[in-house]
């Protein structure tokens, strides 16, 4: 398998997640204070909305590149 099939894969594969799950979301660590034996941080968690249009384009563009790498190989 070549890597422009494996792009599209990867491309339709990230599309139906964005779709399915609408975003992601992960933990950053903001401030972090240390006093002696005392240790303190802050942890925020941060939520990344994804489009419903690019979960769609990267569907479309990962199908297009599917069909244009079966063509051409």
């Amino acid at each position: 398998m070549g890597w422009l099939r494996i792009l599209a894969i990867v491309m339709i594969l990230a599309g139906i997640l964005g779709l399915v799950y609408g975003g992601f979301s992960y933990t950053k660590e903001t401030h972090t204070a240390k006093m002696g034996a005392i240790e303190l941080s802050v942890k925020d968690k941060q939520k990344v909305n994804v489009p419903v249009w690019a979960g769609v384009g990267a569907i479309v563009v990962g199908g297009g590149l599917l069909l244009f790498a079966g063509k051409r190989g």
